[in-house]
């Protein structure tokens, strides 16, 4: 949203470093309300807050867990009405210790409806069940936060798709390194978003690899030499990872510059994630030091 949507003219990544936390706020809150008012089908979104302490006890069969007893539901029917709520609440999701996430994932649920997850799930596959338990429902999880929709099989590479495969002017992509089970591999749709923004999977984390031109998906000129972003999320990362991708690149020039000791040496995943888009692409670092 901060990128490529809000109506201004800051949208080089060194500005928004200069973004204040009231603008940082209504960004966030904007960007709920999307999501929220799309998992809803453009009818409705239902917010989750946590209210004061419930002293009721629990139903037969329910375990309490001191959390979800405490969530009370606020529905809307007009979106603009949702964003200013999330906005005069936004500390709720975005506080120290506020559990946002947890917040945000009930309220999506709920502006979905519970009915329709269990008739999404009612009949899928028993070999798709097995995807289920060795990760594929995370990822049918993360779909759903980031762009208010979830299937079992939506981020896979294998099987027919019940929704459509590339995502909507705002929803990011989805990339991750190749491995042993092409079940688990991104759909080649989903690598192909309408903005560069992409979700990573790499070694078992989720990060963010980014671009800061809108044409970079749209016009093959910009593809040619263009820069990107990435960002972990771990403690471990200290500064911006800056990367270089140049997709005319020749690779026996490579092969030359890194000499007769290196062959087998091990390639970064985000690199090789990178390659499942732009193949045979050659990355520089910028002088970060590669993530592994």
């Amino acid at each position: 949203y901060l990128l490529f949507t809000r109506e201004t003219e800051c949208t080089h990544l060194e500005r928004l470093r200069r973004l204040g936390r009231r603008e940082q706020g209504q960004a966030l809150a904007t960007a709920l309300a999307e999501t929220l008012w799309a998992a809803g089908g453009g009818g409705r979104a239902v917010v989750c807050l946590v209210t004061a302490p419930v002293t009721t006890m629990p139903c037969e069969g329910y375990r309490a867990n001191s959390f979800t007893e405490r969530i009370q539901l606020f529905e809307f029917s007009e979106k603009a009405a949702a964003q200013e709520f999330i906005s005069d609440h936004i500390n709720c999701f975005k506080g120290e210790g506020s559990h946002g996430v947890i917040l945000f994932l009930y309220s999506l649920l709920f502006s979905r409806t519970l009915e329709r997850y269990i008739l999404l799930f009612k009949h899928v596959p028993v070999v798709q069940l097995h995807l289920l338990k060795t990760g594929c429902f995370p990822q049918a999880v993360l779909s759903l936060l980031l762009t208010g929709r979830a299937s079992p099989r939506q981020l896979g590479g294998g099987g027919r798709e019940p929704e459509p495969a590339r995502g909507t002017q705002r929803d990011p992509g989805t990339a991750q390194a190749p491995d042993k089970h092409p079940s688990g591999q991104v759909s080649p749709g989903l690598r192909t978003p309408w903005l560069p923004v992409w979700l990573c999977s790499l070694s078992g984390r989720h990060s963010v690899l980014f671009g800061t031109d809108s044409r970079l998906l749209s016009d093959w000129k910009a593809e040619r030499i263009f820069h990107l972003y990435f960002y972990s999320g771990q403690q471990e990362q200290t500064q911006n990872a800056h990367l270089t991708i140049d997709t005319h690149s020749h690779h026996w020039e490579e092969a030359q510059r890194e000499g007769p000791c290196s062959r087998g040496r091990r390639h970064p995943a985000l690199e090789m994630a990178i390659r499942t888009k732009w193949a045979g692409a050659t990355i520089s670092w910028n002088g970060t030091d590669p993530f592994f």
